[in-house]
């Protein structure tokens, strides 16, 4: 009987094994909505992140995560992705840091023009214990952040002549966008800061209400400036950091292992997205010389620009906080 009790029981645990591996291999993955505000183009750069994010978790959690992509605001603008983060409706999104600074202003560190005097600076700080602190500040709104893409450096662009030294925009009208430390940064340099919708700066520049404009090169090539400016410096005045992030209501759903997995991915992701950015700045800036309409030029000697720039760090010491800015600069300092 005992013979027939113990095969009986082994006969049991074996089926319920089966049973537990059927489970596991048809498992449903975790299914995730990832919005952005930008193109669907192969070259933008927030789609490049995507595509390199869902590479990465495969590689990791394979099967796990099934991540969709819904890029051209179909998910709402920035500020509305983030909204919906906070609120558990939208699982993830890769938004703009002053967007960001919205709602955790500690994110316009990142903001504070002629920081970042190229990529490897910014790596150094971003993805250091520095960069995840600030990450972690996103907790108390509803949301993980995960790590940092980019959407690039920007320039400045205008009508009257190349900017070599910060006397170069002394009583040009520049338009900025509607955020304060970009009005900051050009009353600072002697401009004439114009605060304006997107929509209307095309318009405003042909018919000469304003003299010069900052964008990325990448948005001077998609919305042929350079058919209409004459000169473009390259000022690299503000290196716009786009993290990527997932609403706690959604990180709260997955396993630790996970978790992990998502986060490992994002780093990963977003150090390729960098690199791959940094190559099409290039390649769009060669084809813009090579198309000849618009005078380029590098700027040599940042030092003077962030030099007059202090005044706008400390007034904004109080958002950061006085310890997390005194280390950002000796980080970027050594």
């Amino acid at each position: 009987m005992n013979t027939v009790f113990t095969r009986a029981s082994k006969t049991l645990a074996a089926a319920v094994a089966v049973g537990l591996l059927a489970t596991a291999s048809f498992a449903e993955p975790i299914k995730l909505r990832m919005g952005s505000a930008t193109s669907d183009s192969d070259n933008d750069v927030y789609k490049i992140a995507y595509l390199e994010l869902k590479k990465a978790l495969e590689a990791a959690a394979p099967g796990e995560f099934d991540v969709s992509f819904f890029p051209n605001r179909q998910l709402g603008d920035e500020k509305e992705m983030m909204q919906g983060m906070q609120l558990g409706t939208l699982d993830m999104a890769i938004v703009t840091n002053s967007v960001i600074a919205n709602v955790v202003p500690q994110f316009v560190v990142n903001d504070l023009p002629f920081l970042y005097a190229d990529q490897d600076k910014a790596a150094k700080v971003l993805d250091s214990a520095l960069g995840d602190d600030l990450l972690a500040e996103l907790d108390s709104k509803g949301i993980v952040g995960l790590a940092y893409c980019e959407s690039g450096y920007r320039h400045m662009l205008n009508n009257i002549r190349p900017v070599t030294s910060k006397e170069d925009v002394v009583g040009a009208k520049y338009r900025v966008m509607q955020s304060p430390i970009f009005i900051g940064m050009f009353e600072n340099l002697g401009g004439n800061p114009v605060p304006m919708a997107w929509g209307d700066t095309i318009t405003a520049f042909q018919q000469g209400a304003i003299d010069g404009l900052e964008v990325p090169a990448w948005v001077v090539a998609a919305a042929n400036l350079d058919e209409i400016a004459s000169y473009m410096s390259l000022t690299k005045h503000v290196y716009s950091v786009a993290p990527v992030m997932i609403s706690k209501a959604s990180y709260g759903r997955l396993s630790d292992s996970q978790k992990t997995a998502l986060k490992a991915a994002a780093k990963s992701a977003c150090g390729v997205q960098r690199t791959r950015s940094a190559g099409l700045e290039g390649e769009i800036l060669d084809g813009l010389r090579a198309a000849g309409r618009i005078e380029i030029n590098d700027v040599t000697e940042p030092a003077p620009f962030r030099e007059a720039m202090q005044p706008v760090y400390e007034g904004y010491r109080d958002k950061i906080g006085s310890e997390r800015l005194d280390a950002w600069l000796a980080a970027l300092s050594d």
